[in-house]
């Protein structure tokens, strides 16, 4: 096929097939890009004729994708973020009279404790835009990132997809919270024999503290599992149940009144604090300036120092 050719092709039909591919639906594909049924099943009988393949096989409740339409999708995928870019490229934003909207993936604790002055930040400079906020975790973000649904990401991040960009933020130290008024800090005996609250998205009873406590040889009894942060300082309110958590999570806890945040009586390691985007929108303009916010109002140079 030359150029000339291409003029046949309609570019929505490969929007329409590299959606396919994601989400392995018609289902889903519709909602994903709010069009009927009908309209994504009708796109397909034409990508079957202009590819001159089945491209996709309905396996049980999925759609699996043909080899021939695995080939066409290594190959399209970055061909369409060169479009992406080289069109976003085109265009100059002003953020003071922008109405974009940015689609953001947030871990819980960077929602409850970073996303509040960041927030500030963007209405003062761009108060037309809107925001949609994702909960995300190391396990979802590299979907969400791929199928489009955010552009950027801010949270611990393991593997993502390919053409996905990485950078640290900040690195972040835990630190333990009580609620109770007794004077001086808490030592490790005392660490271990105190109840501990656990937040976690999944619902698990234990965490990299219980793996640091067990090279020493030591061990703590998590007696609540919480999903989220918010409301975590209520929880411990009028008890003696300690908690682990971020240092700039347990700064907004802490302000808030009802609990104090000091040091772990025991060596911990920092973690890093990530912020991804999508490849395709590394240049675009709008993105470029959201992710200058976010470098400025979420994460800590003296901590990469």
């Amino acid at each position: 096929m030359n150029r000339n050719d291409l003029r046949r092709v309609d570019l929505n039909l490969l929007i329409v097939f590299e959606t396919l591919m994601h989400e392995r639906s018609v289902t889903r594909a519709a909602e994903k890009m709010f069009l009927g049924q009908p309209a994504i099943s009708a796109a397909l009988a034409r990508l079957r004729t202009l590819f001159d393949d089945p491209l996709f096989v309905r396996t049980g409740r999925s759609m699996e994708p043909s080899a021939r339409a695995l080939e066409i999708f290594a190959l399209l995928a970055p061909a369409l973020d060169s479009i992406s870019t080289a069109v976003s490229r085109a265009a100059e934003f002003n953020p003071a009279t922008s109405n974009a909207v940015f689609r953001i993936g947030l871990s819980d604790d960077v929602e409850f404790g970073l996303l509040p002055p960041l927030i500030k930040r963007l209405r003062a400079e761009a108060p037309g835009v809107a925001l949609v906020i994702r909960r995300t975790n190391y396990l979802l973000m590299p979907g969400l990132l791929a199928s489009g649904e955010i552009s950027v990401g801010v949270g611990y991040t393991e593997e993502l997809p390919a053409n996905a960009k990485r950078k640290v933020l900040r690195l972040s130290k835990p630190k333990l919270l009580r609620a109770d008024t007794a004077p001086g800090k808490l030592g490790l005996d005392e660490f271990c024999a105190r109840p501990h609250a656990l937040v976690s998205f999944a619902g698990d009873l234990s965490g990299f503290i219980d793996e640091e406590l067990h090279k020493l040889g030591r061990q703590r009894r998590v007696v609540l599992a919480v999903p989220q942060f918010n409301g975590l300082g209520t929880l411990l309110s009028g008890t003696d149940i300690l908690a682990t958590v971020p240092d700039y999570t347990a700064a907004v806890l802490a302000a808030a009144g009802g609990v104090r945040a000091e040091d772990l009586p025991l060596d911990s390691p920092s973690f890093e604090l990530h912020m991804v985007w999508r490849g395709a929108q590394d240049n675009d303009p709008a993105e470029r300036w959201l992710r200058s916010r976010i470098q400025m109002f979420c994460g800590d140079p003296d901590s990469l120092v």
